[in-house]
């Protein structure tokens, strides 16, 4: 009986060094030198500062003031609206704010559901609204509320979705090139720089880098919209 336990507590102070310190550090020590990029987050730093990440999308707003000039708070949440001269990540569902990376989650609610069928029509709202020039005039004329690509009216699963279909960003292309002052093809060029294949070459959908977009539109342009 003696020696079952001490043989029992040798095999658990092993395994606890081998599995719990050894194997994850020679993991770790293989991977940031094979793929230390991948392995850190895919970070992405602009003049020294962390930025983003490739991989966690973000959310391209400014806050809503009140009349005392502070932001407008709903539920502790601070209230934002879409900065038109960025491209819009898709709507996310996070507790906390859009595209909070503390708290990624979705919705939870089927298709079926009035907060569903509540959620989409504001989002088809926004959508045509952010299409709209502050002279009433559309960006993009063509745009109808068939035409709104479904990740622009659905939130993903994590909300925290870092592309957007090729489809939603050439619609978006209208709105950037007009506050921006720049061509439409310089922007449409953009889009494809930062457009990613499927994987693996034939899984799911290509898909555009809207921070990375974001962040070659300010280095063309100096930010300023």
């Amino acid at each position: 009986m003696k020696r079952d336990i001490v043989t029992s507590i040798i095999g658990i102070i092993v395994f606890t060094i081998l599995l719990g310190l050894v194997y994850p550090l020679f993991i770790t020590g293989v991977s940031q030198v094979a793929f230390p990029g991948d392995a850190n987050g895919q970070q992405i730093h602009l003049d020294g500062k962390l930025v983003g990440s490739k991989i966690i999308g973000q959310n391209f707003a400014t806050a809503v003031l009140e009349k005392s000039g502070k932001p407008k708070e709903v539920k502790g949440a601070v209230v934002t609206e879409a900065d038109p001269k960025y491209f819009q990540s898709r709507p996310s569902a996070t507790e906390g704010g859009a595209d909070n990376a503390a708290a990624s989650t979705f919705s939870n609610k089927g298709p079926n559901s009035v907060k569903t069928e509540e959620a989409d029509a504001e989002n088809i709202k926004t959508y045509l609204e952010l299409n709209t020039a502050p002279n009433k005039q559309p960006y993009d004329p063509g745009l109808t509320v068939a035409k709104i690509p479904v990740d622009a009216v659905n939130s993903s699963a994590s909300g925290l979705d870092p592309e957007i279909s090729k489809a939603n960003a050439w619609i978006q292309a209208y709105r950037i090139a007009a506050v921006r002052h720049i061509s439409l093809g310089t922007v449409d060029g953009l889009i494809s720089k930062y457009t990613s294949g499927r994987g693996l070459g034939f899984s799911g959908e290509e898909g555009v880098n809207v921070l990375e977009l974001n962040l070659a539109l300010d280095r063309l342009t100096g930010g300023e919209g």
